[in-house]
C-alpha cells in the first residue's frame, strides 16, 4: 500500500486541474507579449485567471502578480520592499521559512537592515505582547514579515489582530501564507494584510507557478529585469498553462473548502488518538496535535530508537512518504531550524506527516500499523 502524507511538502495535482491546463498546453502557444491573435489569446487567458483569483481575496485583480511560486514571492516581497519602499527594519521570527529568513538576513549584511526576531513561546508562537513593543519604536520603515501557518509544526498566526497592530504602528505587514492559502478564506482587506504569497502546488495545483498579492497602495520595481510582462514588475514569459492551472486549483479549493477542512481535521486527530494509543511515550511539537492548529500538518515526536536517519528510509520501504524534522550529524543537515528554535528535544526523531482531502483512515491505519512493527509494539 502506498500513502502519501507529505502534502505540505506538494500536493497531488487535481484532474480537474490536469483537464484545465492540457488544452492550454496543447493549443495556446502564442506569447502573451505578441499583438497577433495567438498573442492576444495567450493574454486573455492570463488576464481572465488573474480576474477569477482576485474575486476569491476581496482585492483588484490589479494587486496580483504571477511568480514561479512562493519563493520567488517572498524574496521580491522583502527585497522590494527595503530597495523601493524604504523599510530599515524587518521584524520576523525564528521558525519562518528559509525564503524570508534567508533573504532577511542577506539584506541586513548588504543594505544595513535592521533584522530583529519576535519572542516566540515554547509551542512556537508569537509573543503578541513582544510585538507589540517592537511596533512602538517608529523611527525605522519596518517591515513584519510572519507566516499564517508554520509548515512544520503547524502554528497558527492571528492574522487580522497582527495586522491591526501593524496598522496602528504604521508597519508594513507580509504574511507568508504559502501553506495556508486555499485551506482557509483570506480576505486581505478585512486583514490589513499589505502582501501575501502563494505556491499552486501546496492546494493541488501545478508547481513552478504562484503571486505575490501586493496592496495597490505600494508599488514595485522588478527583481528580475527584462521585459514589461506582470505590468513592468515581473519580467519573462508568462507560464500560461500554469496559471491557468492555478486559478483552477483556486476555483476547486473555495468550492467546499469548510467541507475539507472538517474531513482533514477528522483525519489528523484520528491520527493524533491513534498515535498516542500506539506507541509509549510519544508526544507532538508545536500547536500540532491541537484542533486550533493548521489542519493539513502534524508534527509527531517519536521515542528515542535505534534507527537514526534510517526511520524515513525505513517508512519508504513500507510505501510512506513522510518529511523528517529531527537533528541529522551526517552533510549539511543540521536538522529542524524550526524545531531547534522552540526548544525541541533533537535527539529524538520528529516526523512530519501532512494530509490532504485525498488522504483516507485506511492510510492512516496502514501508518500505525508500519510503526507499531517499527517500535515491536505488542499487538
Amino acid at each position: 500500500m502506498r500513502v502519501y502524507l507529505d502534502n505540505a511538502a506538494t500536493t497531488p495535482v487535481d484532474p480537474k486541474v490536469v483537464e484545465a491546463m492540457v488544452p492550454v498546453l496543447a493549443n495556446t502557444y502564442g506569447n502573451p507579449s505578441s499583438i497577433h491573435s495567438k498573442g492576444r489569446e495567450a493574454k486573455a487567458l492570463i488576464e481572465t485567471s488573474r480576474k477569477a483569483i482576485a474575486k476569491y481575496f476581496n482585492a483588484s485583480p490589479a494587486e496580483f502578480f504571477f511568480t514561479s511560486g512562493g519563493t520567488e514571492a517572498d524574496n521580491m516581497i522583502l527585497r522590494c520592499a527595503v530597495h523601493d519602499l524604504g523599510v530599515t527594519r524587518i521584524i520576523t521570527s525564528a521558525i519562518e521559512h528559509h525564503a524570508v529568513l534567508h533573504t532577511a538576513e542577506e539584506l541586513a549584511k548588504t543594505n544595513g537592515v535592521e533584522f530583529v526576531l519576535v519572542n516566540l513561546d515554547e509551542d512556537g508562537a508569537v509573543d503578541l505582547n513582544h510585538l507589540k513593543a517592537l511596533l512602538e519604536d517608529e523611527t525605522h520603515k519596518t517591515l513584519v514579515s510572519l507566516m499564517h501557518g508554520n509548515n512544520e509544526i503547524a502554528n497558527l498566526l492571528p492574522l487580522e489582530m497582527v495586522g491591526e497592530m501593524c496598522k496602528e504602528h504604521n508597519a508594513l505587514f507580509h504574511s507568508d501564507t504559502v501553506q495556508t492559502m486555499c485551506h482557509y478564506r483570506l480576505d486581505f482587506k478585512k486583514l490589513n494584510v499589505h502582501f501575501a504569497t502563494c505556491a499552486a502546488h501546496k492546494f493541488h495545483g501545478p508547481k513552478g507557478v504562484g503571486f505575490m498579492y501586493v496592496d495597490s497602495n505600494f508599488k514595485f520595481n522588478p527583481m528580475i529585469t527584462g521585459g514589461a510582462q506582470e505590468r513592468n514588475v515581473r519580467a519573462g514569459t508568462e507560464n500560461i498553462h500554469g496559471i491557468v492551472g492555478l486559478a483552477k486549483a483556486i476555483e476547486i479549493a473555495h468550492a467546499d473548502m469548510e467541507h475539507h477542512q472538517e474531513y482533514v481535521t477528522d483525519l489528523k486527530l484520528y491520527m493524533v488518538d491513534r498515535l498516542k494509543a500506539t506507541i509509549p511515550g510519544i508526544s507532538f511539537n508545536g500547536k500540532s496535535a491541537t484542533k486550533d492548529s493548521l489542519y493539513t500538518v502534524l508534527s509527531v515526536c517519536f521515542p528515542p530508537n535505534d534507527m537514526g536517519e534510517m526511520f524515513l528510509y525505513n517508512l519508504d520501504i513500507e510505501g510512506i512518504c513522510a518529511s523528517g524534522g529531527s537533528a541529522c550529524s551526517s552533510g549539511s543537515n543540521v536538522g529542524s531550524h524550526v524545531l531547534r528554535a522552540i526548544g525541541a528535544v533533537m535527539e529524538r526523531p520528529s516526523i512530519r506527516f501532512s494530509f490532504s482531502r485525498f488522504s483516507t483512515k485506511e492510510e492512516i491505519d496502514h501508518v500505525i500499523t508500519v510503526l507499531k512493527e517499527l517500535y515491536a509494539v505488542p499487538a
